[in-house]
Formats: structure tokens, C-alpha cells, sequence
């Protein structure tokens, strides 16, 4: 749903700067560390690590752990190591000769591109908000607009909030009133998503003195009245409380402008409602949307998409005697909705492994008779907006992104001519308004936003996202294709490349894979990439299983049990780029981030031949260990939990960590964490960079990049920091392939040109 802004709490997701750069900043080096790692300080060769192998034994089977000791980040000692890490990998990759010119590069395609729109929402009176970020500007800050000529006035600027030098902060997320007299907004430092909501008053300029803490999601929801709204937040640990209690236990509250966040009510959530049975790693949000006279309460478990949905009127919210109402379980598939008077619209994976999309009545909801509106097809269904004219459903056909309008009650649905082939991404609107708008890009082109105006049934650009001297290059194609994997599955593969390039196997490739949670790598644009490009490298996406492309089919095809296709689908089109001429073993490099390091550590241990180098970006690699962080009950849904032989043994299959063997001869491999990432916490990082470095016998080198002002990826970083950890990886794996240009110094466990 596209309401707003209003919907689910956002699942894990981690999108590489190298590949996939629209997403907010990387999480990069700041420019005083950089100074600091050029100092005499710097050690020779990275700081070995002690063993201490810890042994558990889970259903029969003895697991070892020499690096356990690591998960006490506030000890000295390994507080000391990871300094010394980052160190000496900032010491290395600065005396590569190409860098800093490659750096200059970067930038130049970054700063001399037009400002860049994001997270734009349309409202009543022509009000229309947005994040932009101007050249050479760290992060985006908050504007709206009367119209799309109008003049735009600031409401937020992140950077007021900063107290210190070397600190940022990020706006994560924010909600208009429907009436636009509030904005509520989250801000956190530093890409520790450790979100603050304040509200800001229009009328005055000023916000209203508000600071309501632990609001990691938001999930913001205004009521009618437009001077309330519902809120998630996550429980206050106890001191000395196992910091992996902190993303368990939400609760849903009902904040009135004004007043103390402190006594807001609980509403919906962990422990709230008798009868409605919660488990601690279930998270709840609360809607409510214009003319629709009910709460709806959507609970997830964990990172599932499958959601459970309650139902309550709104006037009887709060009062004694009035229970929510069960109106959709997990069992009926459902992953996302909206709502037009009595009409509830579900896009439901039930019996239709792309999707389907129904409709039922919202007043006496019955799933089992819900009319059909879309049957399941070849497209996978995606977002919906219901508007006042009709609903607008979004399609993925492999790469290619749809956009169709159904006419109320529900048909037909007909397709709306796009100017783009790529992706689409609705914008966020007042569900009261006519038609939508949209953003639509391509793996060659910058993203703009497009307007649908009924009236006329045609398509224009808004222009409110100018036009850039790089964001349309003549001299660069990319190409779908599809890569046969071990089982004979046909695995999409997206390549980007220059015109006129020659299929000779020279070309330095950057395959890019995540795999998880259903998400979909959809075609995105950088002006960034084109140092790379323009040097007559490729970059390519691996649309692998556990991702959305084939809707929950595809998804499923890739969790649990069936995690290792994940990998070996990676593995299949690293080959298919190799057989095809586009590169070689010798100039390919693998990239995966987050989840996705599950997806990059398992390939380049079972196929390490494959590789020259791989980039590990805070990349889950102990899943064993990681369900003991914050994030690891809500990821049994998705890999499997230590309760269970099946379970462990999934955990186990999928660690990276555990798959290390002594002398292997492993690519080289750069490690990225940032200290404040709240979701892959460091150690996990830094245990497997530790494992590699005792273990590989390649004498390839295997470094670990630290962030002390950066946190999850691409999340809450400045772009600076972008630029600084792009030109890191760009550089290291033109080092790793054997450019000329990219040579440095010799030095200890450094030898690139294995191949």
C-alpha cells in the first residue's frame, strides 16, 4: 500500500553503493580516520588474532568456535584488534596506487549531478513532500512544495542535530498530518537507525518539544484528527539486560501532539491484549487511513512477509468491552493490502506462487470467498494504491516493471504505456487524490518521477527530478539473460556494461547477489558506477532464489532447507559470465551484504576457484551465533532457529564461518562493519575475517574494514562515506585482478595475479 507512507515495518535489507547506489549512503571511512590510517601507527600486517575455541554440541553434533571471545565488544582487547584491523587495511588500500585518482572520479560523477529526489508523498491542496540532497551535500534533508512549480520550503535538516565534529545524522522516515499541519519524523546518528521521532509544527516552523525514543520502525499512522497517531516502539531494556532483548517485545502506542510520549497508551503489541497471543519477536503496526472507519492492526513474525491482520472500529479504540477482530492469519499468504470504502484488497501467495491479487469485504471480510481481481500469471504482483479514481497495482514481469488501473469495483485491469522499461516504484499519496504518481528507472538511465492523470489516460514527467550530465549515458546497455543453475532452475542475470565491449574474458565483472526475504533486486542507477564502467568493467546482478522475482515461489526456493540454491544459483552465473567471454575467473569478483553474506561466504568457500576476489559487507556469517543477536529470533522465520535438529543443521549449512578450512586457497577478500550496525552486529564481521585470515593459504590478502561512524550498509550513511568505500572496493579488486594501474608497493600477504 502507498498511503501516505503507512505499511508493514521494513524487513532487513542491505543494498551494496557499488551496485546498487539509490539507496541511502554507504557506510564508508570517514576522511580524519583515513588520515589517521596513513599515520606511522599503522601495523605492518594485520594483528593476529588468539584462539580460544569454545565447543557447544547441538543435537549430537560438536560445533567449534575459536573466536567466541570476540562477541564482547567492550573488551579491550578486542576493541584493540579491531582498531588495529582497520588500520592496517586503511594503510593498504591507500598506498594502491589508482585510488585517489579513482576517488576524483567518483566524485566528479557524483557532484556534478543535478539534486537527487527520494521518498516523494502527494497530498490534498497540491502539498507535495520530498527528500533531496544536493552535490557535494552528506545527507538528504526534508522539503515540501505547493505544487510542482511551486517554491520549495525546508522543514527538516538532519544536521541540526549533530553536537559534535565527525557526527551525522539521518532523517529515517517521516509522516505528514492529511491536513499538513504536523510532520512526524524519525532522525538517528551516525547509521545506528536508533531512531528519535520529533514533530514538527507547519504552522510555527518549530517543532512541538516531543522526543519519543526506541523508534527504530516509526510505523506512524494519523487519525482523523489529525493531532494523533499511532506509533511503534521498542521496548526500555533494564541495565545490564542482554542487549538481544532489544528488537523483541514492540508495542504499538497512541501519541496525541503535545502531550508526554510517557504516557502514551499501548494499543496493539507484546503483552497489550490478553486474547491476542504475541511472540516476543512478532512486530505490530497500527493503520488508520481516511474514510475507513476501522484500526487495522498488521502483526509479522520475525522478517516474514506473511502478515496477520485485526481489525477494530475506530471509535471504539480504547474502550472496555470492544475486542480486535481476526480477519486474516498467516495461513492465507497475504503480504500486502489496501483499502477503497468497503473493498479490501489482499495480494495473497495462496495457492498462486507469483501472487494473486482479491477482494472481500472489509465490513464482513470472507477470504475464502474473495473475488478474484488479478489471477496469478507470469507477472508477480508487488504494491497497490487505491485512490479516489481507481486502483493502481504494480507488476514485475522478470526485469521489466508493470503498472496497471483497475476501475472500481475491480476491472478490467489495463495496462499503463511506460516511457521506461525498468522499474516502478509508486509514490506515497493521499488516498482522497486522483491519479499517481511514480518512479521509474532503469539499469541505464537515473530514476524519474512520472504523473498518470486519468483525465486524459496519458503519462508525463514531472521533471521535479532534474536531469543530470551522467544520468542518461549514450555509451552504456545492459542485458537480461538467464543463467542455467546445478538443478537446471534458469537463474535472471542482469549485466550492465559498455557499448562495443569485446566478449573476450579481459573485463574486470563485479557479480552482485542477496537472496533473502523476498526481496527483489529491481534495475537501479548510479552515475557512481560509471568509473568503473568507463574502464570497460561490467556489473551484474544475480536475481538468485530467496529473493522476490518469481514472488514467493522464488522465495521459498531459497530459505530454510533450501538456502543453498542461494548460492549455487550465484555460483551458476559467476559461470555463465566466464563461459560467455565477459570475464575470467581471474578479473571476477563476487559482492554480497548482509544476508547476502551468507550468499558470498558460502560461494567463495565452495568455489573459491571461481573468484579473484569477493567483498563481504556486514555479511551475516555465523548464523548459529547470530540467533543470539538482536536480529535472531526474528530471523528464524526465515533460516531456521537452534530449537530444532533441522533447524541447527540449516544455521549450520549456511555459515560461511564453519565452512573456513585451513589452507584453503581462498580469494582475497575485503570485510566491511561498521561499529554502530545494529542488525549484523561487528563481531560477526570480524570473527569471519579473523577465520579467514588464520586459514587461507592463497597468501591472498584478507583485510577488514572498520566504520566508527557508519552502521548497516547502505543505512544512515553520508555521501562522503559512499564515495570513500566505493573507491576501497573498486580499487581493491582492480588491485586483486592485476590492473597496471592498481599496483602497490609489495608487502606480507599481499600477492595478487594468482591466476
Amino acid at each position: 500500500m502507498k498511503n501516505g507512507g503507512t505499511g508493514c515495518a521494513a524487513l532487513r535489507v542491505w543494498l551494496p553503493i557499488g551496485l546498487l547506489g539509490v539507496a541511502l549512503a554507504l557506510a564508508g571511512a570517514h576522511e580524519t580516520q583515513r588520515v589517521l590510517a596513513q599515520s606511522p601507527a599503522a601495523p605492518a600486517s594485520p594483528p593476529v588474532a588468539k584462539v580460544r575455541v569454545v565447543t557447544d554440541e547441538y543435537f549430537g553434533t560438536k560445533v567449534q568456535d575459536p573466536y567466541r571471545y570476540m562477541e564482547k565488544l567492550e573488551d579491550p582487547e578486542v576493541q584493540e584488534w579491531f582498531k588495529q584491523q582497520d588500520a592496517y587495511t586503511r594503510s593498504v588500500l591507500s598506498q594502491i596506487p589508482g585510488r585517489a585518482r579513482l576517488l576524483e572520479r567518483i566524485k566528479e560523477f557524483d557532484q556534478t549531478g543535478p539534486p537527487r529526489i527520494s521518498s516523494l508523498t502527494r497530498f490534498e491542496n497540491d502539498r507535495l513532500y520530498y527528500e533531496r540532497r544536493l552535490p557535494g551535500e552528506s545527507v538528504a534533508k526534508l522539503f515540501v512544495r505547493k505544487g510542482l512549480q511551486g517554491r520549495e520550503q525546508l522543514l527538516v535538516d538532519p544536521n541540526q542535530y549533530a553536537a559534535k565534529p565527525g557526527e551525522h545524522f539521518t532523517l529515517d522516515y517521516y509522516f505528514p498530518s492529511y491536513d499538513g499541519r504536523y510532520v512526524a519524523f524519525g532522525v538517528s546518528p551516525s547509521g545506528s537507525e536508533d531512531a528519535v521521532i520529533h514533530i514538527l509544527d507547519t504552522s510555527t516552523g518549530r517543532e512541538t518539544g516531543e522526543a519519543i525514543d526506541r523508534s527504530w520502525y516509526g510505523g506512524i499512522s494519523w487519525l482523523p484528527d489529525q493531532k494523533s497517531f499511532f506509533h511503534i516502539r521498542f521496548q526500555k531494556l533494564a541495565e545490564g539486560a542482554d542487549p538481544a532483548e532489544r528488537r523483541l517485545k514492540s508495542r504499538v502506542y497512541l501519541h496525541r501532539v503535545g502531550t508526554d510520549p510517557e504516557s502514551d497508551a499501548a494499543v496493539f503489541g507484546y503483552g497489550v491484549i490478553d486474547e491476542i497471543k504475541l511472540e516476543p519477536s512478532d512486530t505490530s503496526t497500527v493503520v488508520s487511513l481516511p474514510g475507513v472507519p476501522y484500526a487495522l492492526a498488521l502483526v509479522s513474525r520475525g522478517f516474514s512477509n506473511d502478515l496477520t491482520i485485526y481489525r477494530i472500529p475506530l471509535e471504539a479504540l480504547g474502550k472496555p468491552g470492544t475486542k480486535w477482530q481476526r480477519i486474516i492469519s498467516t495461513d492465507d499468504g497475504v503480504v500486502n493490502f489496501d483499502i477503497h470504502g468497503d473493498s479490501l484488497y489482499l495480494v495473497t501467495h495462496k495457492d498462486a506462487p507469483r501472487s494473486k491479487l482479491v477482494r472481500t469485504s472489509l465490513a464482513n471480510p470472507d477470504l475464502a470467498h474473495a473475488h478474484v481481481v488479478i489471477p496469478p500469471g507470469e507477472a508477480v504482483i508487488g504494491d497497490l494504491a487505491a485512490m479516489a479514481d481507481a486502483l493502481y497495482v504494480q507488476r514485475l514481469d522478470g526485469a521489466a516493471g508493470k503498472l496497471a488501473r483497475l476501475t472500481y469495483p475491480e476491472g478490467p485491469a489495463r495496462e499503463i504505456v511506460l516511457p521506461v522499461s525498468g522499474s516502478v516504484g509508486i509514490a506515497g499519496a493521499d488516498p482522497r487524490l486522483e491519479g499517481i504518481f511514480f518512479r521509474l528507472t532503469a539499469w541505464t538511465s537515473a530514476p524519474k518521477y512520472y504523473e498518470y492523470m486519468p483525465k486524459s489516460g496519458s503519462v508525463a514527467d514531472t521533471k521535479i527530478q532534474p536531469v543530470g550530465a551522467h544520468d542518461d549515458p549514450a555509451d552504456v546497455e545492459s542485458r537480461e539473460v538467464k543463467a542455467p543453475s546445478y538443478d537446471g532452475t534458469l537463474v535472471p542475470l542482469s549485466i550492465i556494461f559498455k557499448k562495443g565491449i569485446q566478449l573476450d574474458g579481459s573485463h574486470p565483472t563485479l557479480l552482485w547477489g542477496y537472496g533473502a526475504y523476498a526481496i527483489t533486486m529491481n534495475p537501479v542507477f548510479n552515475p557512481r558506477w560509471l568509473a568503473w564502467l568507463e574502464r570497460g568493467g561490467v556489473l551484474a546482478v544475480a536475481h538468485v532464489r530467496g529473493g522476490g522475482e518469481y514472488g514467493e515461489e522464488w522465495h521459498r526456493g531459497g530459505m530454510l532447507g533450501n538456502k543453498h540454491n542461494t548460492w549455487r544459483d550465484f555460483i551458476a552465473c559467476a559461470e555463465y559470465l566466464v563461459k560467455n567471454g565477459y570475464t575470467s575467473p581471474a578479473h571476477l569478483g563476487g559482492q554480497g551484504g548482509s544476508a547476502g553474506g551468507i550468499l558470498i561466504g558460502r560461494a567463495f568457500t565452495e568455489r573459491p576457484d571461481l573468484f579473484a576476489a569477493a567483498l563481504d559487507d556486514v555479511g551475516l556469517s555465523d548464523m548459529i551465533r547470530d540467533m543470539f543477536s538482536p536480529d535472531g529470533a526474528l530471523n528464524v522465520p526465515e533460516y531456521g532457529g537452534l530449537e530444532t535438529e533441522d533447524g541447527f543443521r540449516n544455521l549450520l549449512e549456511i555459515s560461511a564461518y564453519y565452512h573456513v578450512k585451513d589452507g584453503g586457497q581462498y580469494p582475497a577478500v575485503l570485510i566491511t562493519t561498521g561499529m554502530n550496525d545494529p542488525r549484523v552486529v561487528p563481531w560477526e564481521p570480524g570473527k569471519m575475517a579473523a577465520r579467514l585470515q588464520a586459514a587461507t593459504g592463497s597468501k591472498r590478502p584478507v583485510l577488514l574494514r572498520v566504520d566508527y561512524q557508519g552502521g548497516h550498509g547502505t543505512i544512515g550513511g553520508t555521501s562522503a562515506q559512499a564515495q570513500e568505500l566505493l573507491a576501497d572496493q573498486y580499487s581493491f579488486l582492480l588491485w586483486q585482478f592485476g590492473d597496471p594501474e592498481f599496483q602497490p608497493p609489495s608487502r606480507a600477504n599481499a600477492n595478487p595475479g594468482r591466476r
